[in-house]
């Protein structure tokens, strides 16, 4: 079923593709201005080029066309990543307004929606597969629309995004191998390809940054890819398994809610109070505090493998250590202070002492 040889050499394809096409796409962002400047809210110093997705993009597609994967919904799939490729190019360019991107995001879900692409059930203990109905669409576009963001919120580290994806791809990839779904094996190796290709020139320091152009483009594709993989698995909590697998960027976008919230502020406001920004505050490298939210991811995501094929007591047990690690990732957060703190001197002894740079 599986076509081993060709997911290999797509995968190289998609690489290599990602990996040589960044520098023209570096080249065509400094042409064009769409660099990111320093700000007090960010941490590099310099000016740095955006439009890394495009590489990545590209990648992903020449691995796809030598793949070819047969799938009713892929034409709707492209034309919702085009979609968001466009709408995340013009605000590395222009700075649009939150409630355009926004409407770039909706379109591209509608796309899906249109071609029958939806969440359609979800398996609940005790209740078993629960038919959602007419709110199918509407958690598809939350799923869709959420996800995408969640992806552009935590791209504030030089590597971060692009790490933390390539982790969750992984895990998908390795479920969706399990699951024999094939086209959503296709898609998480030829993004896992192009993702580690790009990483080369993305890694701290950065020589370029994926921009929204990649982080609403990969946010995009994983929420496609669980559609397509996770949320068709019949497992006893196939609800729950795609949320542990992107549990660092959810999570965090959650914090980020309730934080503002709590302060006052604007929602949609951005802020320096994410979980890379506390663990840099709290005196971790740049290296460092990339590296710890990759093992958070990994765990995460080697913690939904085993919670999607685990018996009822193993999955109890992965429970309880998933709620450990939300605990912590609260505190990393600085959710207990409401923000206004980083809660995480326990955190700092538990996992390094302040050192010299990584």
């Amino acid at each position: 079923m599986f076509a081993y040889t060709d997911m290999a050499a797509a995968f190289a394809i998609a690489l290599l593709s990602a990996f040589l096409l960044t520098y023209p796409v570096k080249k065509l962002a400094i042409l064009i201005k769409a660099v990111d400047l320093p700000n007090h809210r960010k941490i590099h110093t310099e000016v740095t080029p955006r439009l890394g997705g495009l590489a990545i993009f590209m990648g992903v597609l020449l691995g796809g066309l030598y793949l070819q994967p047969h799938h009713e919904h892929l034409p709707e799939i492209l034309l919702g990543a085009i979609v968001i490729l466009i709408t995340g190019a013009l605000d590395d360019r222009y700075a649009i307004r939150p409630v355009v991107k926004l409407a770039g995001q909706l379109i591209a879900s509608s796309f899906l929606i249109s071609s029958g692409l939806i969440i359609e059930r979800i398996t609940i203990p005790v209740f078993g597969m629960v038919d959602l109905g007419f709110m199918s669409v509407l958690i598809t576009v939350l799923w869709v629309v959420g996800i995408t963001n969640a992806i552009n919120l935590i791209d504030g580290l030089d590597g971060l995004a692009t790490g933390v994806t390539t982790i969750a791809l992984t895990s998908m990839f390795v479920m969706a191998i399990i699951d024999a779904q094939v086209v959503a094996a296709y898609l998480c190796i030829v993004l896992i390809g192009a993702n580690l290709g790009f990483l080369y020139h993305n890694f701290y320091p950065a020589k370029i940054y994926m921009g929204d152009t990649g982080s609403n483009f990969l946010g995009y594709m994983i929420a496609v890819v669980s559609v397509v993989g996770l949320f068709k698995n019949i497992a006893l909590f196939s609800f729950i398994i795609p949320v542990i697998v992107l549990a660092v960027p959810i999570f965090d976008t959650l914090f980020a809610i309730a934080r503002r919230a709590y302060n006052k502020e604007p929602i949609m406001m951005p802020d320096n109070k994410h979980i890379h920004y506390q663990l840099v505050a709290a005196g971790f490298s740049h290296r460092k505090t990339v590296l710890i939210i990759y093992a958070f991811s990994a765990l995460f995501g080697t913690l939904a493998v085993l919670f999607s094929y685990a018996s009822l007591s193993t999955a109890l047990v992965v429970t309880f250590l998933i709620l450990l690690l939300l605990q912590l990732f609260a505190e990393i957060s600085g959710v207990v202070a409401g923000g206004k703190k980083p809660v995480i001197g326990t955190f700092r002894k538990m996992v390094w002492r302040r050192g010299r740079e990584y």
